[in-house]
């Protein structure tokens, strides 16, 4: 599948060199000695030629827009397979493309930090996505055999991460919401896929991930208080955007096509899609990870301060609703 492999897109950031360096934030320090501890490596702790069974499926099937429908039914076993097989790659493959973004946003924030406690840990996180995209990749490439593009409205909300000058908004925009995404997709790839290496994958993932969510609530609380009332709504403002952005034009139709859909059918598919969601209830999606991303979300943005009417509003126009609400729901 043709697509440039390089994309270069100017985004320069100030470095603040800390000419401090006795400990000022024993917490951030602990999350960095917890970093060491804990680092593992993707060619020697994946168990690569054990795991992988295709003819099992990949993700869950219920995740799949057309699952229990006429498109599904008409499939024989092998095409649902191989669909399986086709959207998985495409889901993975953005997964993959946002675990380099977190590491060049990343690699920015190690220069534009402005306390040494901060940088040694995003130092290794730099590390740790390093080590995510290639986990992904490795298993797109190898095991799934096809790799797609980045949607542009990912590549829009990472373009502007990597454009923007507040080191507060790029973790806003990574740790707080792109990571809050990703945290509950691989919590759901690692709990429910019936295949076992990228359920191992996933699990590995995770463990890296409650340390970037912990830079997030350890960074972002106090600095919010010092924002005037005017930062803060453009905070707000942001962190809304960014996830309107991860959760919207997400539809894979290089999968659907790559397996023979017609434009007509793919068109028609993309159409039913939340007349699907209501006949089989996304039995995945609505019981896992929408609940756990909409809650893990509106209790991180509560965490740092970041929850007025505005926000609250702007959240329940895409459906996120206090977790209280939504479990009454």
């Amino acid at each position: 599948m043709a697509f440039p492999e390089t994309v270069t897109l100017v985004a320069s950031v100030p470095a603040t060199f800390d000419n401090n360096f006795a400990v000022r934030d024993q917490d951030m320090r602990n999350l960095y000695e917890k970093a060491k501890r804990d680092q593992w490596n993707a060619s020697t702790d994946i168990r690569w030629d054990k795991d992988f069974d295709p003819e099992k499926g990949i993700l869950p099937e219920g995740l799949i827009d057309i699952y229990g429908t006429k498109y599904w039914e008409r499939l024989n076993r092998k095409e649902q397979l191989e669909l399986n097989r086709h959207f998985s790659a495409w889901r993975i493959s953005q997964l993959m493309y946002g675990e380099q973004f977190a590491m060049l946003v990343c690699s920015q924030l190690v220069n534009i930090l402005p306390t040494l406690d901060s940088k040694f840990f995003m130092a290794t996180q730099v590390v740790d996505e390093a080590r995510h995209a290639e986990v992904l990749s490795r298993y797109v490439l190898e095991k799934l055999g096809v790799a797609y593009p980045l949607t542009s409205s990912l590549k829009n909300l990472f373009d502007q991460i990597l454009e923007m000058p507040q080191w507060y908004l790029k973790t806003v925009g990574t740790q707080l919401v792109a990571e809050t995404l990703a945290v509950s997709l691989f919590r759901m790839f690692e709990q429910h896929s019936p295949d076992p290496l990228i359920s191992s994958i996933c699990k590995r993932v995770l463990a890296d991930e409650s340390r970037h969510m912990g830079f997030g609530m350890l960074s972002l609380p106090e600095q919010m208080q010092e924002l005037s009332e005017k930062e803060r709504d453009e905070v707000e403002d942001f962190a809304c955007e960014a996830a309107a952005g991860l959760l919207g034009g997400q539809f894979p139709r290089e999968a659907y096509e790559a397996v023979g859909f017609s434009k007509a059918e793919v068109d028609d598919i993309k159409q039913m899609r939340h007349e699907i969601a209501q006949k089989n209830e996304y039995v995945f999606f609505r019981k896992y990870f929408k609940k756990d991303f909409h809650s893990s979300l509106w209790n991180n943005m509560s965490r740092c301060g970041l929850m007025s009417d505005r926000a609250i509003a702007r959240l329940g126009s895409m459906g996120i609703t206090a977790p209280q609400q939504a479990a009454a729901a």
